[in-house]
């Protein structure tokens, strides 16, 4: 045995490399034969995958090479092997009541997840990027308690360090008491700050262009839903949130944001701000829907209202609005928005501008993909839908819970025409509000 004596030793750094990639390979055979009665399709996502796969590789980010968890009556404990030390902050957190655990990046390689019994203190627990520079993980509780003091175990005779992570029945009382930010790095509270906004080297001509905003949703810690192939919303809509940019600065005629390039978290409230401190003119937000009857399927368009449309369009935004809350966010203090921007009358002809343009993108977005036969205009009260002075939209591309939705969001190109349709839809709403005539963009 090599004497590592608390020192990072870069042989067990390499052993537990080599380790990491073994599991995946293992959990990544698993999950495939767990699949292999459905049938195989193209992924276009998988360039992003791709792309993030050799990203880091080339990383030298510490490596998760695997989470062990211990139940008992009397202590529940999570055990993350890493390839290196790092610095973490447990807290806990109410309504919903969770425990966070924040450490610096790191490489998640670890192979199959062990799953909590969920009779026990645990229901559940997710993990993902949170911002740059900031990895986190949420466990759900079901019942009060105490987070002992984290350790970080030295190597003996494994090949990896281990974070251990106990937790101790409580009472509801000392719970309430305990939780909180932690103080001293209250900042960690909100995501990275919002991405300035674009330079315009053009001058004045380009200056003049219109800014469109595109947010794709979800992100980092919150996948969204997930589709039979393994195919998760986040990296699906980031996928066409960069062919849209792409398609709308082809035209010469506007300047793109996007509220994330990448695969991080961005709380709603900042992807709302990023839009207004940019000063858009045009909110375009994507995602993919889910339905517990699989046969639903096609696109549809929401938009901000007092009153869901329907029951489904009421549960959607539920669960989009939850965002926050599945990433572990503290919310205590913060404003509630809706009631001021929905009493503002300025708010008014804001949504009527989001109503004709939503109608717009459905006479394009059938050029593209499939829509919903009945109601594809729907309303609802979207957290991301609220600035009070940007029309905006909601785009769900389809169902992922549908096969064929699933089927034709993964074919070569389908991204590029929906693309195209959603420029046509921005080209005539901004020449419908100018009084202007401006060329529409063609759909392959």
């Amino acid at each position: 045995m090599f004497p590592l004596g608390g020192r990072k030793s870069s042989i067990v750094k390499r052993l537990a490399v080599c380790l990491a990639l073994v599991l995946g390979l293992v959990s990544a055979t698993e999950s495939a034969m767990s699949r292999d009665k459905a049938p195989s399709r193209p992924d276009p996502i998988g360039d992003l995958l791709a792309e993030q796969a050799h990203k880091g590789s080339q990383s030298s980010m510490p490596i998760v090479i695997g989470l062990k968890l211990t139940e008992t009556t009397q202590r529940t404990r999570f055990a993350i092997e890493l390839s290196d030390p790092v610095d973490v902050k447990v807290y806990t957190l109410t309504n919903p009541n969770r425990v966070v655990i924040d450490m610096p990046d790191v490489l998640w390689r670890a192979g199959a997840d062990a799953r909590p019994s969920g009779r026990r203190a645990v229901k559940s627990y997710r993990y993902g990027q949170f911002r740059r520079g900031n990895f986190r993980f949420v466990v759900d509780l079901n019942a009060p308690v105490k987070v002992e003091a984290p350790q970080i175990v030295q190597p003996e005779e494994g090949f990896s360090f281990r974070l251990m992570v106990d937790l101790t029945p409580s009472t509801r009382e000392a719970f309430v008491a305990a939780a909180g930010w932690p103080l001293a790095s209250s900042t960690l509270a909100t995501s990275a700050a919002p991405p300035p906004a674009p330079s315009v080297p053009g001058g004045r001509e380009e200056a003049q262009k219109r800014l469109v905003v595109v947010d794709a949703g979800h992100g980092g810690i919150d996948p969204g839903t997930q589709g039979r192939s393994g195919i998760r919303e986040k990296d699906l809509v980031l996928g066409v949130a960069r062919e849209l940019r792409k398609a709308l600065e082809a035209t010469g005629r506007y300047r793109v944001q996007l509220t994330r390039d990448s695969d991080v978290f961005i709380p709603l409230r900042e992807r709302v701000h990023i839009a207004r401190v940019a000063h858009a003119d045009l909110i375009v937000s994507l995602h993919a829907d889910s339905n517990d009857h699989r046969d639903i399927r096609g696109a549809s368009v929401y938009t901000l209202s007092e009153d869901a449309s329907d029951r489904e369009a009421a549960t959607l935004a539920e669960k989009e609005n939850m965002s926050d809350v599945i990433a572990g966010v503290d919310l205590t203090g913060e404003n509630n928005p809706v009631a001021s921007i929905l009493i503002d009358l300025a708010q008014r002809d804001t949504m009527n501008r989001s109503v004709r343009f939503a109608e717009r993108v459905l006479t394009t977005l059938p050029r593209a993909t499939m829509v919903r036969p009945t109601s594809p205009h729907r309303a609802a009260g979207f957290a991301v839908l609220k600035a009070p002075d940007i029309p905006a939209v909601l785009v769900e591309l389809g169902y992922l819970s549908n096969g064929a939705d699933e089927a034709e969001m993964t074919k070569p190109g389908w991204r590029g025409k929906v693309a195209g349709s959603l420029v046509a839809a921005i080209d005539g709403h901004f020449s419908a509000e100018t009084g202007l005539s401006v060329r529409q963009a063609a759909v392959p």
